[in-house]
């Protein structure tokens, strides 16, 4: 990995760690929305050439674990224990 990142990358990072820091207080709906804006800012880099191509497809990789993992992961799906 290299030791200079772009700006892109970094920004990247801050929301990857904000989502992190939401799913790692199951603050679910912030969460989704942090993944939202992973998306729509790997989509806008991709667009501008803001990233290289081997860098996109890491970012590429790691959104798609996320979304994977992120599958049902939202309070509206969140059954009551009480029921």
């Amino acid at each position: 990995m290299s030791i200079f990142k772009s700006k892109a990358e970094k920004e990247l990072d801050e929301i990857i760690q904000r989502l992190e820091m939401n799913m790692a207080n199951n603050y679910k709906d912030n969460a989704q929305d942090n993944l939202k804006e992973l998306v729509a800012a790997l989509n806008s880099m991709r667009k501008s050439g803001a990233l290289k191509p081997k860098v996109f497809d890491k970012y590429d990789a790691i959104l798609s674990e996320y979304q994977e993992k992120m599958k049902g992961y939202s309070h509206k799906d969140q059954k009551p224990y009480w029921h």
